[in-house]
């Protein structure tokens, strides 16, 4: 099984998305690999699920949160 992402899901094997942090992209973290905030990693992949899903602004933040909810970094039982 490949690594992931731990707050998006993007696949860490790909080189464009390897940032400094070994659990997450370089989308999720700032240069120093520390974990973006929840909001600003939401407004990330509602971005890409508006574009992908065709899907208004609204719909894409609330699809983007119950995504996150199952994630690793976001789930209610772990600390990010």
């Amino acid at each position: 099984m490949g690594r992931y992402c731990h707050a998006c899901t993007m696949p860490l094997e790909a080189p464009e998305v390897q940032g400094p942090s070994d659990n997450y992209c370089k989308y999720c973290t700032d240069e120093q690999g520390r974990l973006l905030s929840r909001e600003q990693v939401q407004q990330g992949i509602a971005s890409w699920m508006a574009e992908w899903q065709g899907i208004d602004r609204e719909r894409a933040l609330r699809r983007a949160d119950l995504f996150m909810r199952g994630l690793p970094a976001w789930a209610d039982d772990c600390s990010p």
